[in-house]
């Protein structure tokens, strides 16, 4: 489970996006400016750090500078201003991403999902469930012995709930997961794309098991 630093000086901004982050399956620390933020980062490793330019004591700017220098984490900076002067000193610092307040949770936390998957070294796993077998790196699916011609997105459906296997998943809980914070329909689309994975996974249709009135889960 990967562990975010949240600093930030005011207090409802570290609530909401601590409660965003816990319910997408983040752990999560809080710092109200860079001086205890730098203390945290010397005590414990993080995968990723939201950071506030805007601080008493010690401004994001420099927290960042001195956080690279303890441990090569990602950081996404939050800011109020817009200038590109701050964006582009601020990458020179070595920040990962910038995130313009007002911002949306649900985009800061797509935002931090990408940059945690930047930093992953590349899959090389072969998952086998019987004569079904899926290439995570190469994201591809074979049925026994010959390829399955799945879409993209039916590729994204399997791989996650392969990953949360034995865990009944919600509808909703697989649109915001599998189909992003930028999808706007319903979840019917899931129902969809589910009865196209089932086909194309042939005789190993029934391991993706319906959860009554709730959604599904993989079941090998």
């Amino acid at each position: 489970m990967a562990r975010l630093l949240i600093v930030d000086d005011e207090k409802n901004i570290r609530e909401v996006v601590r409660e965003y982050a816990q319910l997408s399956g983040y752990e999560t620390d809080e710092a109200e400016d860079g001086l205890e933020a730098l203390e945290l980062i010397r005590k414990n490793p993080y995968d990723c750090v939201i950071l506030d330019i805007m601080m008493p004591k010690l401004d994001g700017f420099s927290a960042c500078k001195q956080i690279k220098q303890i441990q090569p984490v990602p950081v996404i900076m939050l800011s109020a201003r817009q200038e590109e002067y701050d964006k582009l000193f601020g990458f020179e610092l070595g920040v990962d991403d910038y995130v313009v307040k007002p911002f949306s949770p649900k985009e800061l936390m797509a935002r931090v999902r990408v940059v945690l998957e930047r930093g992953r070294k590349p899959e090389t796993r072969i998952l086998k469930f019987g004569g079904l077998e899926i290439d995570v790196a190469g994201r591809s699916v074979t049925v026994d012995g010959q390829k399955a011609n799945l879409t993209p997105k039916e590729i994204d459906l399997l791989l996650y709930m392969v990953d949360h296997r034995n865990t009944a998943l919600s509808r909703t809980k697989l649109l915001e997961e599998v189909w992003n914070y930028d999808y706007f329909g319903d979840d019917r689309t899931v129902d969809t794309h589910i009865k196209m994975l089932r086909h194309n996974l042939g005789p190993y249709r029934d391991y993706v098991v319906t959860v009554r009135g709730m959604g599904y889960k993989f079941e090998a």
